[in-house]
């Protein structure tokens, strides 16, 4: 199994649509080679802000493809999780094929298991899959929640070896890195308005949406954090704020599509049944985007290493 350490930044990446609905792939290569250039520390193709649930599986599969051959130097976090554990097996094993280094797996929605449900159907995956997974517990879409008790029996499993942290609960996620802290387990902020607050009790990184548009200042405020500069850190959280409260104003990832439209980074096409954003949201975004355009120089988010 190679071993990643998951510490830094991460994006959640978008998947690109021709106005035909078709995947454009040129554009999402471009990002993928946009976000390397400004520092990112891997990428993260077909996850919920990728539309993973409007993905065919093999349209999936071509994705994950086409953006292991568009990294230089960093990992390629495939999403391939789903609420059949055979169907998040069957993603698993194709990601892995395609030259995936590790995997983000959501846990299974609608049909909420309990807890030892959710325990045998990451380690099903785990046992078959020798990459590290990264357990994805966010409520909002799931409908269930991975409690730290949980996570902690997770976390003894040699190939997971990280928790996509957002629940939103700070309590339950500085739980989840106490009850950890004697595995190789890294707790990521799944959330960008809590991404300082996971960093300062014992986070290592952020699977951002916000990175998808400011990469650079997400970067420099995650390892500032990490470099114990924690008065910078909160300078770029602070500088940030607006516009990761505005980014889920309405379903992920309508907004911010729309923001990288704006920055210039193809059209914020999405698949049915999600829509475009709102006109009053997106005068706001213009807004926000500007202001952060004429604020003060991006700050160097060098390696903490």
């Amino acid at each position: 199994m190679t071993s990643l350490d998951f510490r830094g930044v991460y994006p959640a990446m978008t998947t690109p649509f021709h106005e035909d609905g078709s995947i454009d792939f040129e554009q999402f290569q471009a990002d993928v080679r946009r976000l390397e250039e400004a520092g990112v520390d891997g990428v993260v193709p077909v996850g919920s802000t990728g539309e993973s649930a409007t993905l065919s599986h093999d349209e999936h599969v071509e994705v994950v493809e086409a953006a292991v051959e568009a990294v230089e130097d960093v990992p390629v976090i495939a999403g391939s999780g789903s609420n059949s554990t055979r169907e998040a097996l069957e993603l698993s094993r194709r990601s892995a094929d395609a030259g995936a280094d590790a995997l983000l797996l959501i846990s299974p929605y609608y049909n909420k298991p309990e807890q030892a449900g959710l325990v045998d159907h990451y380690r099903t995956i785990a046992d078959e899959i020798d990459l590290p997974q990264i357990v994805y517990n966010v409520p909002s879409r799931t409908g269930s929640n991975i409690l730290p008790e949980t996570a902690a029996t997770l976390a003894e499993h040699p190939n997971i070896t990280a928790y996509k942290a957002a629940s939103g609960d700070l309590g339950q996620i500085s739980e989840v890195v106490e009850r950890t802290r004697d595995e190789q387990f890294a707790v990521l902020s799944g959330d960008d308005a809590l991404t300082l607050p996971i960093l300062s009790v014992g986070g290592v990184g952020a699977i951002s949406v916000t990175a998808n548009v400011e990469p650079a200042r997400v970067g420099a405020m995650v390892h500032s954090a990490l470099q114990g500069d924690y008065e910078r850190a909160r300078d770029i959280h602070h500088d940030l704020a607006p516009l990761n409260r505005h980014l889920f104003s309405e379903t992920n990832p309508i907004p911010v599509k729309e923001a990288m439209e704006i920055r210039g980074y193809g059209p914020a096409r999405l698949r049915p049944p999600l829509t475009r954003l709102t006109e009053d949201n997106t005068e706001e975004l213009r807004r926000l985007l500007s202001d952060l355009e004429a604020g003060q120089a991006i700050p160097d988010g060098g390696s903490d290493e």
